[in-house]
């Protein structure tokens, strides 16, 4: 399976991260792009650095996922991603800022994201927006609505607490991450055993 992932601004580095290492064990080929603000995110939020340089964000970002992920640049037009003739099975943003999600909306295309959201829309392929933000205004529920309408899944960062093993107090950041996660892969139509099943022990 041939997957893109964007990365976008908003708070929710941990779900891109699983989400990359869930699709690289899956062995799907797997082309990243990484927005500026995002970089920043990435490294607050993973490493505790906001001052670590792009490429040593990438290198932490990426490590151990194998040789199944290609890392592009956000202004790279020539990437495969940024055209309808390449054959791209989903596109995921995750997390999708609410500046990413309203310029999809619109129709504009500053950077490959952009893009290639708007060629999964076009060619009405899988798309997959993550978005993270509350309180939501009346512009960020329309946007997101003129994207539903238009094609795309809307899988909003939310995480349920009714999977855990044990109890509340046992239950995890990780546990949290990996339902969303989970919720992501299966709308890519991939298997995985991240949480458990409803009314599976």
């Amino acid at each position: 399976m041939r997957v893109f992932l964007g990365v976008t601004g908003a708070s929710g580095a941990p779900y891109a991260r699983r989400l990359l290492q869930s699709l690289a064990a899956a062995d799907c080929e797997v082309g990243v792009s990484v927005s500026a603000a995002a970089i920043e995110v990435l490294a607050t939020e993973l490493y505790g650095d906001a001052r670590l340089s792009r490429g040593e964000t990438l290198a932490r970002f990426t490590e151990g996922t194998g040789g199944n992920v290609t890392v592009f640049e956000p202004s790279d037009w020539q990437a495969p991603y940024a055209s309808g003739s390449a054959k791209v099975d989903a596109y995921v943003i995750c997390p999708c800022s609410m500046g990413t999600l309203g310029t999809i909306a619109s129709g504009a295309m500053q950077n490959l994201i952009h893009r290639a959201a708007s060629v999964a829309l076009k060619e009405e392929r899988k798309l997959v927006l993550c978005p993270r933000e509350t309180p939501l205004s009346s512009i960020h529920l329309e946007n997101m609505l003129t994207l539903k309408r238009a094609g795309a899944t809307i899988l909003f960062l939310a995480p349920g607490f009714y999977h855990g093993q044990g109890s509340l107090e046992t239950m995890t950041v990780d546990d949290l991450v990996d339902f969303v996660v989970a919720r992501t892969l299966d709308q890519l139509g991939l298997d995985n055993a991240l949480v458990p099943r409803w009314g599976q022990p």
